[in-house]
Order: C-alpha cells, then structure tokens, then sequence
C-alpha cells in the first residue's frame, strides 16, 4: 500500500489546428464529436452544470472512471471544468481544467491548462500530460479527418 500523499501539479499543453475556433470547439461540445477522439461518454450533458461522466478500459484490465462537471462555458472561447478519476475504488485524481480557443492565422491556438491533485502515488502527473497530449494529438486528426 502506498503512503497517503497528495502530489499538487499543474500542467500546460498548447496545440495549433488549422480548424476555426467555431470547429474545434465543436469537437468538444458535441456528444457525438468529442467520441471520435476521447473516451466516448455514457452521460454528456455539456452546459454549465452539466455531467459528463464515463467508465471503461482495457479489454481484461481495470475500470476507469472519467466524472466531470463543467463550470463555465464561454462558446468558441473558453471550457473549464472539474473532474474525478477513479481505477475500480480507488480515487487517482481531482483537477480543474481550463481548455482556451484563441484565433490565430486563420486556425486555433489551443490552450489546455490542467491543475491537480495526484492522491498517494496511484497515477503520475507526467503521464496525464502525455495521455492529454496524446489525446490532443487525436482530435488534430479528428478534425485534419471531417
């Protein structure tokens, strides 16, 4: 068992698309949309108040629970929300996040800022930013793809 701690960390990921910031919003506020590059949701319910919520994994291995709530919502601008996540019982992480949209050359700059709490050494947050950049990194193709 490892020993309760609580490891503080923020972290910030910027990507160019090519996309206007209407579009890559849109891929993060549809339903539909988001699942073509992140976990797909079994509730998503995207307005200021609102659940999204997933569970999953790998085919064998542990279930992972995605449980965020969004805080504010500034169309084509500004996402911040709130999330959990949870393997099986066992709660890894509590973060705020702030996903910004800023027009630039014609496509988006995006800004993702994530700030959390790591609990007692079950997750790291060097692999949550590379997991996030992975992600990030899809939704370029999701959208380089419509």
């Amino acid at each position: 068992m490892n020993e309760p701690s609580a490891k503080h960390t923020t972290f910030v990921i910027e990507r160019n698309y090519k996309h206007s910031t209407s579009r890559v919003f849109a891929a993060w506020a549809g339903q539909a949309a988001k699942a073509v590059w992140f976990p797909k949701a079994d509730e998503f319910d995207f307005r200021v108040g609102g659940r999204e919520y997933s569970r999953g994994g790998p085919p064998g291995g542990p279930v992972f629970t995605f449980d965020a709530c969004y805080q504010e919502i500034v169309p084509d601008r500004r996402i911040v929300y709130s999330y959990t996540l949870d393997m099986e019982e066992t709660r890894l992480s509590v973060s705020v996040t702030t996903v910004e949209f800023k027009p630039e050359g014609g496509g988006t700059r995006l800004v993702y800022t994530e700030q959390g709490v790591f609990l007692d050494g079950h997750d790291k947050p060097e692999l949550r930013e590379h997991g996030t950049k992975l992600l990030l990194d899809k939704l370029g193709d999701a959208l380089d793809g419509q």
